[in-house]
């Protein structure tokens, strides 16, 4: 098992998840957050560490397709293990509904 990043991260980009993970499994995009599958440990510090609740076991209904987002773009965006500060106007994204279509950027972040 694996904890996967969903909708709600993308432009709220909350980083309290990557500085609580003892493995480091986290990649940035420009927008998002995602965790590498093959290697989260499936110790779940990080989900209850998300203002955003976007992080869930991928044991939940419904996810296969975030488990595909997350092992394609942690293959390919920058590892990050150190939090910053979140976007500017994250709260205003906070719950917004469907922004994968509306928002997601598949551009790399900055990453440490």
């Amino acid at each position: 098992m694996t904890f996967v990043v969903t909708d709600n991260c993308i432009r709220c980009k909350y980083m309290d998840c990557v500085e609580v993970c003892p493995v480091d499994c986290f990649y940035e995009g420009e927008n998002m957050l995602v965790i590498h599958p093959d290697e989260c440990i499936d110790c779940g510090v990080c989900e209850p560490e998300c203002p955003a609740n976007a992080i869930f076991p991928d044991t939940a209904p419904g996810l296969d397709d975030w488990l595909a987002l997350n092992a394609e773009y942690a293959s390919v965006w920058p590892n990050i293990a150190i939090k910053r500060d979140p976007p500017a106007d994250a709260k205003a994204f906070d719950g917004e509904a469907n922004k994968l279509a509306k928002y997601f950027s598949a551009e790399p972040g900055l990453g440490d």
